[in-house]
């Protein structure tokens, strides 16, 4: 399902728009979602105020390569959605690589729809800052996408990641399907092999698919393009993955 779609209605805490809110909701391309009874139907909220940042920024493109963000992606891509610490930082490393089309920071895997990053922050939602790659398996294989994300960063701190401590810093791989899945999850036992001879503990890396995600801000999206002087907190391990 194309992220716009997915992120436009979710099931949860909301309201109901009013008239005109929901008349400038569908002129931008939004419609209701089906819900199971008793469920809240809305349009895709922040701060309990119709989100602005979707309706506005729906063609927004990569500051670095100037391709649509969120819609209109060629036919055959493939998405694979990955933390290892702070998302600028991590961004960058994947827009880089030959083959990905596409990269964005987002939030996933948390407890509740649409947070912004104040409240991901407080660590009372559950997500992760993550980066959604969009990337041409005929160029790139996952194989190559996954090889970068272990040796970019320390998969075994658990809830941190070097001086960024918390659940939003935690390491996950979050797939699309059942064989990317199977592929991450192989890549994980190879790796931690590799790891342990090193003198590293396990691995702690989330490994999981279908998981909701939520784009971030827009001040976050390729952040270090925009501020190349701006905080990096990416650090591997040294060891690299075979």
């Amino acid at each position: 399902m194309p992220l716009l779609k997915r992120a436009k209605m979710v099931e949860g805490e909301g309201f109901e728009p009013s008239k005109h809110e929901a008349a400038d909701l569908q002129s931008a391309g939004f419609d209701r979602s089906p819900t199971p009874p008793g469920s809240i139907c809305y349009y895709q909220l922040r701060n309990k105020l119709v989100n602005t940042y979707i309706i506005l920024n729906k063609n927004m493109k990569h500051f670095v390569n100037n391709r649509e963000l969120f819609e209109q992606y060629p036919a055959g891509m493939s998405e694979i959605i990955l933390g290892a610490g702070c998302f600028w930082g991590v961004e960058r490393v994947f827009w880089k690589l030959e083959g990905v089309w596409v990269t964005y920071a987002s939030y996933s895997g948390g407890r509740r729809a649409n947070p912004n990053y104040e409240q991901v922050c407080t660590g009372v939602t559950g997500h992760t800052e993550t980066v959604n790659v969009i990337f041409d398996k005929n160029i790139i294989s996952l194989n190559e996408i996954l090889k970068t994300f272990w040796e970019c960063h320390d998969p075994t701190q658990g809830m941190r990641q070097g001086n960024d401590i918390g659940e939003q810093y935690r390491s996950v791989i979050y797939c699309k399907n059942d064989e990317d899945l199977k592929e991450a999850l192989n890549s994980k036992n190879s790796y931690a092999k590799v790891l342990n001879q090193n003198g590293f503990a396990d691995i702690t890396t989330e490994i999981l698919k279908d998981v909701m995600c939520f784009p971030a801000e827009e001040y976050h999206q390729q952040y270090l393009a925009k501020n190349p002087n701006g905080y990096c907190g990416i650090k591997g391990t040294g060891c690299a993955f075979i």
